[in-house]
């Protein structure tokens, strides 16, 4: 892709310092973030993406400071409206796209305020990689949770600050994002409840991820909506048992948590602009998303 060529050309002629190349991403995604599809998620079904509109939202690019560091982030909200429950949504591997934004409008039109962090933006451009795999390697897989967990504080410490209100605080996320919803409900004990859409519960552990969702399913501060699919080949059945087996020896949000596993899904059926989109299963997650926010004081 021309931008992630543009990227590496000018990391090594900046010398390829971490604060120059990161600056090189954000000029990059300045123009892309909330626009247009990741590359590497083709093929694109076009006659199933929905398009949500922003008529009576603010919508658009925010940044938010972490430690110094200014990391874009899509938010959407009522238009003039404060004291608004807040969402944080957490993208797949993909980043910030129009997928994601697309959800955060979502929420904004039920009345929240919602806000999409690009927490993959130190690593790379991850809307610019046509390849998975490569996307994978060199993005995704650099990402520490410890980073995330602190990019997402800093979201929230920024959501409190611009209309939000930080005691009713919901998060959810697909895929990737899945993941962590479940590790960022353990973490912040401000979190009311999570809607963790096919997140990995578990998996490899390293420096980076040295904790899986399982390995933390007893300390959750809200509980838990998990949305998943019985035709998921990525995530096993078998994982999503130890995951209720885990949370029921768990603290009261622990044992609060639920999972809804639809037969028929596959993985990513919320991704309404993927072939695996499936309508009847993320119109169902999507209206018990809400109702789980609005019964756990997210709203």
């Amino acid at each position: 892709m021309l931008e992630q060529d543009m990227t590496r050309d000018a990391e090594a002629l900046l010398g390829g310092s971490a604060d120059q190349a990161g600056a090189t991403r954000r000029t990059a995604l300045k123009a892309a973030l909330g626009a247009g599809y990741a590359a590497a998620a083709a093929p694109l079904m076009a006659q199933t993406a929905i398009r949500t509109p922003s008529d009576g939202l603010t919508v658009g690019e925010v940044m938010i400071d972490v430690a110094g560091f200014k990391m874009p982030a899509y938010r959407a909200a009522p238009a003039g409206k404060t004291g608004l429950p807040v969402v944080l949504v957490l993208s797949e591997i993909f980043g910030v796209h129009e997928y994601i934004a697309d959800t955060a409008r979502r929420f904004a039109r039920a009345g929240y305020l919602a806000i999409a962090p690009e927490l993959f933006v130190r690593q790379g451009d991850a809307q610019g990689y046509g390849e998975m795999a490569k996307l994978i390697a060199e993005v995704i897989s650099q990402v520490p949770d410890a980073q995330v967990m602190g990019d997402l504080d800093a979201t929230v410490k920024w959501a409190a600050a611009n209309g939000g209100d930080a005691s009713k605080l919901g998060i959810t996320g697909f895929c990737w994002g899945g993941r962590q919803v479940w590790l960022y409900s353990a973490h912040n004990p401000a979190v009311k409840a999570g809607v963790a859409w096919y997140g990995r519960l578990v998996g490899q552990q390293n420096a980076l991820t040295p904790k899986n969702p399982v390995d933390v399913a007893g300390q959750l501060h809200g509980p838990v909506l998990g949305l998943y699919g019985a035709a998921d080949t990525g995530i096993p059945l078998d994982t999503v048992d130890k995951m209720k087996s885990a949370l029921a020896g768990g603290s009261a949000a622990a044992k609060a948590s639920s999972f809804v596993v639809y037969p028929d899904a596959p993985h990513a059926f919320h991704a309404d602009y993927r072939p695996s989109f499936r309508k009847e299963p993320a119109e169902d997650g999507w209206k018990r998303a809400l109702a789980w926010f609005k019964q756990h004081g997210v709203a």
